[in-house]
């Protein structure tokens, strides 16, 4: 049989490559994005009360109404926003779900959709699978901010849609108000659509809040915004996202949710929304991580990398030009044969593999973890 791939040059993640080295080699994991730490066992237990009490079948396609309602309050009390949680809101499969069928939704062949480089690796092939065309704009080492005068310039009669991450994987550097207000300046009188990826809400640092999308009026009316509970709860493996948009867009968005996944895990729904009640288990989260950022960056401080500082997410990428001059894939893979610590390459997130001698670390670590790998990275 001749299969003609829609995705030609798409291949086995850098995420999954090197987490896979970093097991073969015994080596410690600062690569995936992922705690090394339980979560609350006040959460495991909101499980195991909802599983014992049989909530274990199918959930509604949107997802449990008490969650939904949960997290309307909670966007109201973060962003002072008012969203309907049965007809704005639908629980998906992680953030990524929410994105894959955003876009299967709404682009269309030979649409254009505007991406910013680096950026998380599952937007590109959304986009082409579907028949869109990546319009890609690349941001600067070491702020990775945004110039929206090449934005303007690169907009269209094509652009349907233009996709953001704040705080920003893999950079960790984030949007301000002055850049959403230049944004929704943008959009505004347009039919352009706004994709916000917003999986890091809570994971801002030094009193920086965050600008989400859903505090600009002109912005919500045009934005779908994914979140993540994986990210907010240290509970990737549940796969528990959600997205956020106008009933227009929920309307299509759903279609291809229902056909996607149809429902997600009925008793951690329940959980999660038991525990959402108490406001201070989200409201801390920057605290907890910052003070691992902190942790990791000192012990860093006698070492041969320059840190590039993180303002968000729970990753800081490094330059390592004062180590070695080989490709920062190449880079990566010998760190963790040679040095047992497990990083990404940052060339990966961009479309023409720019190498800029850069890599990313995860710092969702346990202390204990994060100072072993410290004393690693300072004898390189």
């Amino acid at each position: 049989m001749k299969i003609i791939s829609k995705l030609p040059d798409v291949g086995t993640t850098i995420f999954t490559v090197m987490s896979a080295m970093a097991k073969e080699h015994s080596a410690i994991n600062l690569s995936q994005g992922f705690p090394d730490y339980e979560i609350d066992p006040a959460l495991k237990g909101l499980v195991n009360f909802h599983v014992q009490a049989g909530k274990n079948q199918y959930a509604p396609m949107i997802g449990v109404a008490d969650l939904r309602t949960q997290i309307a309050k909670k966007i109201d009390l973060l962003y002072n926003a008012s969203c309907d949680p049965n007809n704005e809101i639908t629980i998906t499969n992680g953030a990524t779900e929410a994105i894959y069928s955003t876009v299967a939704a709404l682009i269309h062949p030979s649409d254009e959709v505007i991406v910013f480089e680096p950026c998380y690796d599952s937007y590109r092939p959304a986009i082409e699978v579907h028949g869109g065309v990546v319009v890609p704009i690349r941001l600067h080492a070491p702020k990775y901010a945004i110039d929206w005068r090449l934005v303007e310039q690169r907009i269209s009669a094509k652009t349907k849609m233009i996709i953001i991450n704040t705080p920003h994987n893999p950079t960790g550097s984030v949007l301000s108000e002055a850049d959403l207000m230049q944004l929704t300046r943008i959009v505004k009188g347009t039919e352009i659509l706004i994709l916000a990826d917003e999986v890091y809400q809570h994971l801002t640092y030094d009193y920086i809040a965050h600008q989400s999308v859903l505090r600009f009026p002109e912005l919500k009316k045009r934005s779908i915004v994914t979140m993540s509970f994986g990210k907010t709860f240290h509970a990737t493996g549940w796969r528990i996202g959600y997205c956020i948009a106008p009933e227009e867009i929920t309307k299509e968005m759903r279609k291809v949710h229902q056909f996607n996944t149809f429902s997600i895990n009925t008793p951690l729904q329940y959980a999660l929304a038991d525990y959402l009640k108490d406001e201070q288990r989200y409201l801390s989260l920057n605290q907890f991580f910052q003070s691992k950022r902190d942790l990791f960056v000192k012990g860093l401080e006698q070492s041969r990398f320059d840190m590039i500082p993180s303002k968000g997410t729970y990753f800081v990428l490094a330059r390592y030009d004062k180590i070695s001059n080989e490709p920062d894939v190449s880079f990566a893979r010998r760190m963790t044969i040679e040095f047992g610590v497990a990083v990404i390459p940052i060339s990966v997130f961009y479309t023409d593999g720019t190498d800029e001698r850069i890599i990313r670390f995860c710092f969702a670590k346990e202390d204990k973890t994060l100072n072993m790998a410290a004393k690693k990275l300072c004898q390189i």
